[in-house]
C-alpha cells in the first residue's frame, strides 16, 4: 500500500550531543564578538542565513529541519556537521515519530540548562540532579557550573588569534587552569585552528636529563597530535645541534604542512624547574620562537600557551626567559558574587543570607573547595552548619583533599618544617624561596603583601592540628630512644 504523503515527510532534529556542540560554539563567539552578551534570535538567524521561524523549529528539538539548514547553522560557527549531531524525525505522528519524540523530551530536559539555565533552575530544580557529579578535574565544556572570571576569558580568546602569540596561564593547583584551557582550545577549534595539548608531567625522567632526547620526544608528540608522520630521522641533523634541528623541524616540516595555525599548550611546565640545566635551554628555545615569529610566516602559525603553578625559581637570563613575554594570565580566587552565582547554578538561593560569607570564611574563594562544598550540600543531604563544623574538627568533606596534601608534605621534611612555621606564626616570616614556591604550587599558601599565610582558615586549622600531633609523636619517639 502506498504510504500517505504525511507519513513519508522526514526531517532532522538535533541530538543532545549536536545541540551541546552548537551551543558551546555560539557561547564562545558571543564572548569574543559580542562582549559576552547573548545573540538575539534575529542575530543568530542572520549569521546562519536562516529565518527565525526555522531557528525556533531547530531549538524545539521536536520539529524537523532539512540537512542543508543544519549545515548552514553549524558552518556559521566553523563547525562541521557530524552524523551524531542529528537524528531522523518523521512527521506527523506515527510509531517512529512518537518514539523519537519521547527520546527528545528526555534530551530537552538534559540540554535546556545550557540554553537558559536561570529559568531552568527555577522551573526544573529536580532535573538539575542529573548534571551533578563529584567535582574532580576540569569543568566540562557543556557544564553549567563553570564560572567565568572576567576579563580573563575574553583576553585569551582575543590573544590566541594573534600571529605568533604566547599566553602564560599561572595559578596554583585546582584553581581552574585546565578548565580555562579546555575553553580556549574549543574556541581555537571553532576558528579552524589545530590544537596540540601536551602534559609535561608525562615526559619520562630520562628525557629530562638529555636535551636532544627531550626535543625529539617533544617534536614526536606534536607531529603525532597533528596526525603527521614524525619522520624524525629524516629531518633531524645532529651536525647543527638539537635546538636548531628542533626549530627547523617545527618550522619547515610541521608548521609548513599545516594550512591553519597550531595552538600548542604546554601544561605543568613547572616539571622542568627540577632540571635547571635542561630548563634553561628549553625555555630559551621557546623564547627564540616567539621573537623569530615577528618575521617568520611559518612560526606565526604557532600559538603557544604555557601553563604553570608557580613563579620560576630557577635562574634564567631575563633575555632568554619565556616567562616575561606574551599575555600573562593569573587566575584569582572566586569573589563573593561568583560564589553566590555558582550556588544559584546549583539551585541554592544564597542571595539574601550569610551562607556565602560563612563558607568563604572557611575556604576563601578556592574554586575546588567551593565546588566540593556545593556538591555535598546539594547531593549528600548535609547542612552548611554540619559541613563547617566537621571540616574544622576532622576535615569533614575535605578529608581526602587534605590527606593528599598531608601525604605530599610528609615526603619532604623541609616543606613540613616550613609549613609548621607558617600555620603557627603570628607575624611575618621568611622562607627558603624553593620551599615557598613548592607550597604555592600545591596551593597551600597565599601572599598578603610580604606576608606568607595559609591559603585559608581550613588549612590553618587542619594542618596546625596535624603538624602538632606529628611533632608530639616525633618527640615521644626521641624520648623512648
Amino acid at each position: 500500500m502506498k504510504q500517505s504523503k504525511s507519513t513519508r515527510r522526514r526531517g532532522l532534529v538535533l541530538t543532545n550531543a549536536g545541540l551541546k556542540r552548537l551551543q558551546a560554539a555560539i557561547l564562545a563567539m558571543e564572548k569574543v564578538q559580542n562582549n559576552g552578551e547573548r545573540f538575539t534570535l534575529e542575530d543568530l538567524g542572520e549569521r546562519m542565513n536562516v529565518s527565525t521561524k526555522t531557528l525556533n523549529r531547530l531549538w524545539s528539538l521536536d520539529k524537523g529541519v532539512d540537512q542543508k539548514t543544519l549545515k548552514l547553522c553549524f558552518s556559521a560557527f566553523n563547525l562541521e556537521l557530524h552524523t551524531e549531531d542529528y537524528a531522523i524525525l518523521s512527521e506527523p505522528n506515527n510509531t517512529e515519530s512518537s518514539q523519537i519524540s519521547q527520546s527528545l523530551d528526555t534530551e530537552k530536559e538534559n540540554v535546556y540548562p545550557f540554553l537558559s539555565l536561570d529559568s531552568f533552575v527555577t522551573q526544573h530544580h529536580n532535573q538539575l540532579e542529573n548534571l551533578w557529579s563529584y567535582p574532580d578535574g576540569p569543568v566540562p565544556l557543556d557544564s553549567p557550573f563553570y564560572v567565568e572570571r572576567p576579563p580573563i576569558e575574553e583576553l585569551v580568546y582575543r590573544e590566541i588569534i594573534q600571529p605568533g602569540c604566547v599566553i602564560r596561564i599561572r595559578a596554583p593547583r585546582e584553581m581552574g587552569k585546565s578548565s580555562l584551557v579546555l575553553r580556549l582550545l574549543a574556541f581555537a577549534q571553532m576558528q579552524g585552528y589545530r590544537p596540540v595539548n601536551l602534559n609535561c608531567k608525562q615526559i619520562d625522567a630520562s628525557c629530562l636529563t638529555d636535551l636532544n632526547k627531550l626535543l625529539r620526544c617533544f617534536c614526536w608528540q606534536i607531529a603525532t597530535e597533528l596526525g603527521i608522520d614524525p619522520k624524525l630521522d629524516d629531518n633531524w641533523h645532529e651536525e647543527i645541534g638539537c635546538k636548531l634541528s628542533c626549530s627547523l623541524y617545527l618550522q619547515s616540516y610541521l608548521l609548513k604542512q599545516s594550512p591553519s595555525p597550531v595552538v600548542l599548550v604546554l601544561n605543568d611546565v613547572d616539571r622542568f624547574f627540577e632540571y635547571p640545566q635542561i630548563a634553561e635551554e628549553f625555555f630559551a628555545l621557546l623564547r627564540s620562537w616567539y621573537e623569530e615569529a615577528r618575521q617568520n610566516t611559518n612560526l606565526q602559525k604557532l600559538r603557544l600557551v604555557v601553563v604553570y603553578s608557580t613563579e620560576v625559581y630557577v635562574s634564567l637570563d631575563i633575555n632568554r626567559s619565556p616567562f616575561n613575554i606574551g599575555l600573562p594570565i593569573r587566575l584569582p580566587e572566586f569573589t563573593e558574587h561568583q560564589v553566590e552565582y555558582l550556588a544559584q547554578r546549583h539551585g541554592l538561593d544564597w542571595t539574601s543570607s550569610n551562607e556565602v560569607t560563612q563558607l568563604m570564611s572557611l575556604v576563601g574563594g578556592h574554586p575546588a573547595l567551593i565546588r566540593i562544598a556545593l556538591y555535598y550540600l546539594c547531593c549528600q543531604g548535609i547542612t552548611l552548619e554540619e559541613l563547617l563544623h566537621e571540616a574544622i574538627a576532622n576535615g569533614g568533606i575535605y578529608r581526602y583533599h587534605l590527606w593528599r596534601h598531608w601525604a605530599i608534605l610528609q615526603e619532604n621534611t623541609s616543606l613540613v618544617k616550613a609549613y609548621v612555621e607558617i600555620v603557627t606564626a603570628n607575624q611575618s616570616i621568611s622562607l627558603n624561596p624553593v620551599d615557598a614556591h613548592k607550597l604555592e604550587s600545591l596551593g597551600l599558601i597565599a601572599y598578603e603583601g610580604d606576608r606568607i599565610l595559609p591559603r585559608c582558615q581550613l588549612y590553618r586549622a587542619y594542618f596546625k592540628k596535624q603538624l602538632g600531633v606529628a611533632e608530639f609523636q616525633y618527640k615521644s619517639l626521641q624520648k623512648r630512644a
